[in-house]
């Protein structure tokens, strides 16, 4: 029993030295020193267990170690990720485009024909020439190539025995005059047809010939440019009396012809196509003798508002060019 209790008091003399405190004792020599380190003593955490580093807060955005369990492993992860990426991008492109073109144009330009007040130089070839109201003056010409289709010789005195073409007259014309030449013949007034119709190349010979006689300025206030004369209408004629020697004068209209034919031509459809003192109207100066067809409604319109057939179709600049 001896050798048992000398090993037992070696063993329990270090045991005394540990519950003392003494943090470097030495186990005795003979001790049972074969003991581990890990047999003695329990450490504060197992080697094998690292500590998870914690990834900041989705909150915070602080970092934090997590104590280990028991383990060796941390308890939690962060529990949660940035919540959400921004839930909404740009709500809509534009809703709408402009709604509407514009609905209108600019109005037009004004669509109304150069009025009668026309200059001079602007010259007009006449459309429809076998009007009987047709208007003819400085700036509103006849076509070279028009001929009335129903020239006639109206049946009244002459002032010429000649077959010439200025013996004639468009039908309706023709018989009006007729009718004028029986009322003046009945009020004992003899009127006598000088010249009626002529045409454009016979207008051109006699425009040139005052033009050659007398200069081109003073042949323009008493003669027309060919396709500028009423006469190519068929619907005029030069009338005169033998008391100025059938001529073409001013002094016409002083005779008792010449005032008989001024009241009573527009009974039977004609007027004094250029009344005295209209020149700076009509371009032409004064002409007793020249009447116009219009018909007689026309006519008495015109005379009776005591105007030119210029001023009554709306001239209101003098048509004045030579």
């Amino acid at each position: 029993m001896k050798p048992k209790l000398t090993w037992q008091i070696p063993l329990m003399a270090s045991a005394l030295l540990l519950a003392s405190g003494c943090s470097d004792a030495k186990p005795l020599a003979g001790s049972a020193s074969s003991i581990q380190p890990s047999q003695s003593a329990s450490l504060s955490e197992s080697p094998s267990a690292k500590p998870a580093s914690a990834k900041p807060s989705a909150s915070t955005g602080a970092s934090a170690s997590p104590e280990p369990t028991a383990s060796g492993k941390p308890t939690a992860q962060p529990t949660a990720k940035p919540t959400a990426k921004p839930t909404a991008k740009p709500s809509a492109k534009p809703t709408a485009k402009p709604t509407a073109k514009p609905t209108a144009k600019p109005p037009e330009k004004p669509t109304a024909k150069p009025s009668a007040s026309a200059k001079p130089d602007a010259v007009t070839t006449i459309a429809k020439p076998s009007e009987l109201a047709v208007w003819v003056n400085k700036s509103r010409k006849l076509p070279a190539d028009y001929v009335p289709s129903d020239l006639t010789e109206p049946k009244v005195r002459f002032s010429f025995s000649e077959k010439l073409e200025k013996r004639k007259m468009r039908k309706t014309a023709a018989a009006a005059l007729e009718e004028l030449f029986a009322a003046a013949d009945k009020d004992g007034v003899k009127l006598y047809a000088v010249s009626g119709y002529r045409s454009y190349k016979t207008q051109t010979s006699l425009f040139n010939a005052y033009v050659k006689r007398d200069g081109e300025a003073a042949a323009s206030r008493y003669s027309a440019r060919p396709g500028m004369s009423e006469h190519q209408t068929g619907l005029a004629m030069d009338v005169s009396c033998k008391e100025v020697n059938y001529l073409l004068e001013e002094s016409f209209g002083e005779t008792a012809e010449g005032k008989w034919l001024a009241k009573h031509a527009p009974d039977y459809g004609f007027i004094i196509r250029y009344p005295k003192g209209t020149e700076k109207i009509t371009g032409y100066q004064y002409e007793p003798w020249h009447i116009r067809y219009l018909g007689k409604e026309l006519a008495r319109k015109v005379a009776g508002q005591g105007v030119t057939l210029d001023e009554y179709f709306g001239q209101s600049v003098p048509v004045n060019a030579p």
